[in-house]
């Protein structure tokens, strides 16, 4: 009596946790409608302001959960993505990426020459362009390439897609999707004593954006610590050949529009300034303190220096810790950089989702050479 009691109370909690989360979505996505500049926010907003409402009203029951949980999906991403392809509307950075293929395939190179207007401009490294150079509309392959790695980790359940921070780029384009999906393939196939291919998804995505760089530490003392030397140097060599295969031949060929679009320009450094400025920490402080954007630099430099020591001092030994590392060191980092944007925390919350649903199992753990022997 009392168990059945306990279980009932249990579900009718996370029913109504649910149904609340849902309808959180919802005020979410109807605020974004109503207080963007941009039309394909508004349109995403209105469309999954809808789904999310359905989904709150159908997350009344057990049997019911699964279908509110598909509706939100569909309405936060299915249809606002298939509905603004259709109608040619998306965030700039499909344009670029777009441009960035087609320039990849007629010059050689992904970059304009002399860029001047911000859309002229690609920050991204060289590997990104390949999405563009596919067949069709970016979106479905840089979303589908993030559900893809999602789903070779175990990661591919319907609320973390259609959680807002990630519905929407997947609705109106993010580059950032690939590469964290990557990053947790990564991690994850680390974990597993796989090197070799831990590397090879790392690589790509380090040749992807320059926000996959600090996932190549973590990886490589995940690896050295319960696998040994040998096994991380196959893994460093892997990754670098790898990054190195897909970065170097552009920024050799062509150095000065490496510089001016991958360098300069998301450091400020050109006479078009970066679009990226959420009101996060970072960026407050550059606006409105004297100093504050040395003060935000200080900052986002002693933060990666402590994450680089605990990885000296404290190597993680498990895919959790690992993910959950990276996850504290790229939220610190996405908040205190003085040119950042909202959409960037689609890294931390999918390495932390990644770290919360992982257990320390022989699937996900390392297991020392030592241990290995001794079972044996």
């Amino acid at each position: 009596m009392t168990k059945n009691l306990e279980r009932y109370v249990r579900h009718v909690r996370c029913t109504c946790h649910e149904r609340y989360a849902w309808a959180g979505c919802a005020l979410v996505a109807l605020g974004l409608a109503l207080v963007s500049d941009l039309g394909p926010h508004r349109m995403w907003g209105v469309m999954a302001g809808t789904g999310y409402g359905v989904a709150a009203a159908l997350a009344c029951g057990e049997r019911s959960r699964p279908a509110a949980r598909s509706v939100a999906v569909a309405g936060a991403v299915v249809v606002p993505l298939v509905s603004s392809v259709a109608a040619g509307l998306g965030q700039l950075e499909v344009a670029v990426v777009e441009r960035s293929g087609w320039s990849l395939l007629t010059t050689g190179s992904p970059y304009v020459a002399v860029p001047e207007a911000v859309a002229d401009f690609n920050p991204y490294l060289p590997g990104t362009a390949l999405f563009g150079v596919l067949p069709g509309d970016p979106r479905w392959w840089l979303g589908g390439a993030f559900v893809a790695a999602l789903a070779a980790v175990g990661l591919h359940r319907s609320r973390l897609l259609a959680c807002p921070l990630i519905a929407l780029p997947l609705a109106v384009g993010g580059t950032d999707l690939p590469v964290v999906g990557l990053m947790c393939l990564g991690i994850v196939l680390a974990g597993q004593g796989r090197p070799g291919r831990a590397g090879l998804a790392l690589g790509a995505a380090a040749a992807l954006k320059w926000t996959a760089w600090p996932a190549l530490p973590v990886a490589l003392a995940l690896i050295a610590a319960g696998r040994g030397g040998r096994a991380a140097l196959r893994y460093a060599a892997v990754a670098l050949i790898t990054a190195a295969a897909g970065v170097l031949p552009i920024a050799l060929s062509d150095p000065s529009g490496f510089h001016r679009n991958v360098i300069a320009f998301p450091l400020g450094l050109t006479d078009a300034t970066s679009p990226a400025a959420s009101p996060l920490p970072g960026h407050l402080l550059a606006v409105y303190i004297p100093g504050g954007k040395a003060i935000a630099l200080v900052l986002l430099v002693m933060s990666a220096l402590s994450m680089a020591a605990s990885l000296v001092v404290r190597p993680s030994v498990t895919v959790r810790a690992a993910a959950a590392r990276l996850a504290l060191g790229l939220g610190l980092a996405m908040a205190l950089m003085p040119s950042t944007r909202f959409g960037y925390l689609v890294y931390p919350l999918t390495l932390g989702t990644l770290a919360y649903r992982t257990r320390q199992h022989r699937g996900t753990s390392v297991v020392p050479p030592s241990q290995e022997a001794a079972a044996v």
